[in-house]
């Protein structure tokens, strides 16, 4: 292995640089046009660009991202996480191509992707398991069905899922067809597929997984467990490892069966296996990810192993370097740092990062895909950054954390940063004696009032100057520009006009008007025109940043629809009708 091909963007694509820097290899970076200027290109040893602005058109097409790896000389592909980091037919591709697939075997890939043939390996390796359908589910009837036989609540799975997209919990009868077709619809924009199987859920679980390292020698390890509870709309916010609170019997289970998970399946690479934790200790096998984990620095943090090292090694058929389970050493906390809005429910917003000041210390780490003048935009997901900071023990990690938090600066679009700053002083998180949050504890029982963060325009100072990047040949190259020039090129006719949400005008005070609460695509409306509504009834469904958002009715009455037809791009604040 001489030279990777980084098949992915954002921050995993600048720690994955990294890590090539640190093995000797050398990085081959891609991107959208929309991320022509993202810190992965300027930091890779030579960029392509894709010819796109979506995931579709970019970083999820195989031919280009093969196209790619043959113009530039790579010998090995890694794909990161999300996009075609668990899709078998790349990495079958990449493999007939010649190259190093940094990864499990496709076979792997199908079967422990695929989370129904995933529940039968779990089965075969007497995992522990709560009753789940017997294969994907054709429609929402089937799902009604398995909930008449099972009781609710219910989980909707994309059967090709990951990373909590495609995932519906249903808590009512009449919420099973929306959650379905939404199901549906998630699974197909994040992974191309759209099958999906039923399980019965466990209310108010844990969510803690073990990560594992497989080489082609036979040795399995369980290099650490993880909790991560603290989600929104089944995505991570917090992890932190080990998990804590865990009896010497649930840990041993979850040890042996993520052990027996992986050999009955033949794994290889790193991967993790995900659980949840019941009210009464019951453990229940949920999924495996068979990729890196967006988590995966606070098991480096607390075991000393650099997991991406030690992908490369597998991939290039070299033995572990360590074969026994290693002992944590003290205590780490990863923090999600999103582009979103938790005061709105956390709502995605794209932008530009005017600042990004990243806090320093002992014990502190900050992964970033960004730095001040980033632009995020709408087309891929909303993480910018992970703080990670490790202590001697989950005390002194929580109070190190509070510091880290306080030093950090995000100025020029929403972040979660507040609501991190704000658990950190929640009992329930914190007490040192019990573990009082859960996978829907966000939503259920967090209950500080935030402050809405302020949306603030990226503005240009007079006298500097804007890089642009061109491809020449496919790579990128970057031209520096003044900027009053760069500012004439990007928005022709604004004269200097900050961008951002347009003003709302005289309609701010219209209270009949329902206006769009983030800038993405309309993927439906939920009713008809003229339709009676009340209070908080859903009227359409938008989609940014891979995530589905609702837009309730803010009165009651009829409804007017707006012109807009499904598929078609709004803007933050946009008037999408009227109720009278």
């Amino acid at each position: 292995m001489k030279k990777v091909l980084i098949a992915n963007r954002g921050e995993i694509a600048v720690r994955i640089v990294r890590a090539c820097r640190d093995a000797e290899l050398a990085s081959v970076a891609v991107y959208a046009d929309n991320d022509a200027d993202a810190l992965h290109v300027r930091l890779a040893d030579a960029a392509y660009g894709l010819e796109g602005t979506t995931g579709e058109q970019t970083y999820l097409s195989i031919d280009k991202l093969l196209d790619v790896a043959e113009h530039a000389g790579a010998d090995a592909v890694h794909p990161g996480y999300g996009f075609l980091s668990e899709n078998a037919d790349f990495a079958q591709a990449v493999m007939d191509a010649g190259l190093i697939w940094i990864g499990p075997s496709p076979q792997a890939i199908r079967d422990l992707g695929n989370k129904v043939t995933a529940r039968e390996i779990a089965v075969a390796a007497g995992a522990p398991l709560v009753p789940g359908s017997n294969g994907p589910v054709d429609n929402a009837d089937a799902v009604r069905e398995f909930a008449e036989a099972h009781g609710l609540p219910i989980i909707i799975k994309a059967a090709f899922g990951g990373g909590g997209r495609g995932m519906k919990i249903v808590r009512r009868a009449e919420d099973i067809e929306d959650a379905f077709d939404s199901a549906v619809r998630e699974g197909k924009t994040a992974f191309g597929r759209g099958e999906c199987f039923v399980e019965r859920f466990l209310d108010k679980p844990r969510h803690v997984e073990a990560q594992i390292l497989a080489d082609t020698h036979g040795h399995i390890i369980v290099v650490g467990t993880r909790d991560c509870s603290l989600q929104r709309r089944n995505q991570k916010l917090v992890e932190e490892a080990p998990a804590p609170f865990l009896t010497d019997t649930q840990r041993a289970e979850i040890h042996r069966s993520a052990k027996a998970i992986c050999r009955e399946a033949g794994y290889t690479g790193a991967g993790t296996v995900e659980y949840l934790v019941g009210h009464a200790g019951e453990i229940s096998f949920l999924e495996v990810n068979t990729r890196l984990q967006v988590e995966h620095p606070v098991t480096e943090a607390t075991s000393g192993i650099d997991l991406v090292i030690e992908q490369f090694r597998i991939a290039d058929g070299q033995a572990l370097r360590v074969t026994e389970d290693p002992e944590p050493t003290g205590h780490a906390f990863e923090f999600r740092l999103n582009a979103e809005d938790p005061a709105r429910g956390f709502l995605p917003f794209p932008g530009t990062v005017e600042t990004f000041e990243a806090p320093t210390g002992h014990g502190v780490r900050v992964d970033t895909g960004v730095r001040s003048g980033s632009v995020v935009p709408e087309t891929f997901d909303s993480l910018l950054a992970k703080l990670i900071v490790h202590g001697e023990t989950r005390p002194q990690a929580l109070a190190r954390a509070r510091a880290a938090l306080d030093e950090l600066v995000i100025k020029g679009l929403p972040t979660v940063v507040p609501f991190h700053r704000a658990v950190l002083n929640e009992p329930a998180f914190t007490d040192a004696h019990t573990f009082g949050v859960h996978t829907s504890w966000i939503e259920t029982e967090f209950r500080q009032r935030l402050a809405a963060s302020p949306e603030l325009a990226a503005a240009t100072p007079e006298g500097t100057r804007q890089k642009l990047t061109i491809d020449v040949d496919g790579r990128a190259v970057q031209l520096g520009l003044p900027a009053a020039l760069y500012a004439a090129l990007m928005h022709p006719g604004q004269h200097g006009a900050a961008s951002g949400a347009p003003d709302a005008g005289e309609d701010a005070a219209d209270e009949s008007q329902v206006v769009a609460s983030i800038s993405g695509n309309l993927v439906k409306w939920v009713v008809e025109d003229g339709a009676e509504v009340t209070s908080g009834d859903a009227l359409a469904v938008l989609e940014a940043m891979k995530m589905e958002t609702t837009v309730a009715a803010p009165r009651a009455g009829r409804f007017s629809r707006g012109e807009q037809q499904p598929g078609d791009h709004v803007t933050n604040g946009e008037a999408l009708g009227r109720i009278e």
